[in-house]
């Protein structure tokens, strides 16, 4: 571990020793008629630690480990305002990504009508899952994103983005292409953006899905915020009789120069069958954030990585998180986390975060208090 992420900090530091127009590590070629051909990738190694465990907390459960999070690698074929063709697959969790082809109206009709996509991709809902695992402020999701997150899906989307508003679509049906997650689904989202400007944004929006599972199940839980455990402090365990889901969120993301907050208030409600009573989980969490250096957070939909104006950027993040998965009969159990986090950015394509969070569940009467520590160093283009 400690050989891989010397590597990587090495890496970042031989970039940071650069003009502040370090050069892009992508990978581009001239398609010609076709477009321009690119290669991304997005490799993330973590450490994570625990302690100050507290009372009711099983020491065993909470082993160190440092281990690859993401060895997410891609293709893309893309000609501007014509079509994106996109090929990623994570190596590290022997998954597909996003497969997908997207055509665009401006080009195709000579009328912006918005875009079409076909493939499999994000569902909608968690404004703190669905963008780019390359952008994420903190290690990992807060948990009701984490609880709500529906996956990647094959289906087909309609989106239309404006300056001061955005809209999407979508439909799924069948299974992801790895086999499972069998079903039907319906989503939307949609965003005001009154502002929206470099270092000026305000993004109100409100995301939801119908899912209609073959399997008849669901289960809600989530990680104490870190990645590198088994370990969920809340839990649900297997819903039966499940006959369809509804997911709702509203989000929102404020940017101000080198300040920002974002929230997002989240619910699953799962419609069950058979005489059983319907259940729901839900959360929300806020953090804010302030990058040090005076360099502001992207945004492009969704909030993304800060891009420092000279050889390194520096961010400091506080998050607030609550998840309640506690209804009726289901005793999943509640839980808040404080997470405090600092991103130091190192050119364009480089990442080093650190993470302390300090969990709280109670679930059947149980309290467990954990504390973590989570280390990531990411290369990304």
């Amino acid at each position: 571990m400690r050989t891989q992420i010397l590597f990587l900090a090495t890496l970042a530091a031989a970039g940071a020793s650069h003009a502040a127009d370090w050069r892009d590590l992508s990978v581009k070629a001239d398609a010609g008629a076709l477009g321009e051909f690119s290669a991304t990738a997005n490799w993330a190694y973590d450490h994570n630690g625990f302690g100050h465990l507290g009372q009711g907390v099983d020491a065993a459960a909470f082993d160190d480990d440092s281990a690859w999070r993401r060895r997410e690698v891609g293709v893309a074929l893309k000609r501007k305002d014509v079509y994106e063709f996109t090929v990623q697959r994570d190596l590290e969790a022997e998954t597909w990504m996003d497969v997908s082809v997207k055509l665009i109206s401006k080009g195709l009709l000579g009328r912006d009508l918005g875009a079409l996509r076909i493939g499999q991709f994000k569902t909608p809902v968690g404004f703190d899952t669905v963008g780019s695992s390359r952008n994420t402020p903190f290690l990992e999701a807060a948990l009701p994103a984490q609880a709500a997150y529906e996956g990647r899906r094959v289906g087909v989307e309609w989106s239309l983005q404006r300056p001061a508003y955005l809209a999407s679509v979508a439909w799924f049906d069948g299974n992801d292409l790895e086999g499972g997650n069998e079903g039907s689904t319906l989503a939307g989202r949609a965003a005001w953006v009154p502002r929206n400007a470099k270092g000026d944004v305000l993004h109100l929006g409100l995301a939801t899905s119908h899912e209609r599972p073959d399997s008849g199940t669901l289960r809600l839980r989530a990680r104490p915020e870190v990645g590198l455990t088994d370990v969920r402090l809340v839990d649900t365990g297997t819903l039966a009789g499940v006959d369809a889901i509804d997911r709702t969120g509203f989000e929102g993301l404020w940017i101000r120069g080198p300040w920002s907050l974002q929230g997002e208030l989240l619910q699953v409600h799962a419609d069950r069958d058979a005489g059983l009573a319907d259940v729901s989980g839900e959360g929300a969490y806020v953090f804010g954030s302030w990058v040090v250096t005076g360099e502001s957070r992207g945004y492009n939909g969704y909030a993304t990585n800060v891009v420092p104006s000279a050889t390194s950027a520096l961010e400091l993040l506080l998050r607030y998180s609550q998840l309640d998965l506690d209804d009726g009969t289901v005793r999943g159990g509640k839980q808040s986390d404080w997470t405090l986090g600092v991103n130091w950015y190192l050119g364009r394509n480089v990442k080093l975060q650190a993470n302390y969070v300090f969990a709280h569940a109670r679930r059947n009467g149980v309290l467990r208090d954990p504390e973590a520590f989570g280390l990531r160093a990411q290369v990304y283009f």
